[in-house]
């Protein structure tokens, strides 16, 4: 479990193909201190588990199927990744609950400043457009953020300095495919709902 506050930014070191999947390798520094063989790590969302880490990064597998339905297979040596250690019992919850299981893939219409502040526009596909409310919970690239206005193709987010700073958005281009997560209580009540319904 995450909560889509991302501790470090990291960067892809290797992709090595391994039986169907790819054995991914990612620099970095601050989340090694306290990593561990198959602790959960989110990468750009996705929960990967970690295999040899050292003080300089850690491997994951990625199975053909991640690779397939999110944005880890359009990776290169250098891509930019948003990191998240999973959280402990006993830390503070300050995102939303992220599962880092990733319901699709968005694209990254584009962003506008305002002064130090960004305006991050982004497009979804239309079968999670019933999971998105205004002032809502979404994880995209695995940060946890709020929809600050809503239509039937795109969600704009309001990002603050840090956030622009600490992760891969300031990095994307227009066109450039995202991973989504929903508010997994959405997810929860339509399939409670629907079984009411039977």
């Amino acid at each position: 479990m995450f909560t889509g506050i991302i501790e470090e930014l990291g960067r892809v070191s290797a992709l090595n193909e391994n039986a169907g999947g790819v054995r991914i390798s990612i620099a970095a520094n601050y989340i090694t201190e306290d990593i561990h063989p198959g602790d959960s790590i989110a990468v750009n969302g996705v929960c990967l588990t970690v295999l040899c880490p050292d003080a300089d990064g850690f491997s994951a597998d990625v199975s053909p199927e991640t690779l397939k339905v999110t944005t880890i297979g359009s990776l290169g040596i250098g891509s930019l990744v948003n990191l998240e250690r999973a959280v402990a019992p006993s830390g503070r919850l300050g995102g939303h609950i992220v599962q880092g299981h990733v319901d699709g893939m968005g694209t990254f219409l584009g962003a506008v400043p305002f002064g130090d502040f960004w305006t991050v526009h982004i497009g979804f596909p239309s079968e999670l457009g019933r999971y998105f409310i205004h002032k809502g919970s979404v994880a995209v690239e695995g940060i946890s953020l709020t929809i600050a206005a809503l239509s039937n193709e795109a969600f704009e987010i309001a990002v603050i300095p840090k956030t622009w700073e600490m992760t891969n958005l300031s990095a994307l281009n227009a066109g450039d495919p995202v991973n989504l997560e929903v508010d997994m209580v959405a997810k929860y009540i339509e399939r409670l709902l629907e079984h009411r319904g039977a």
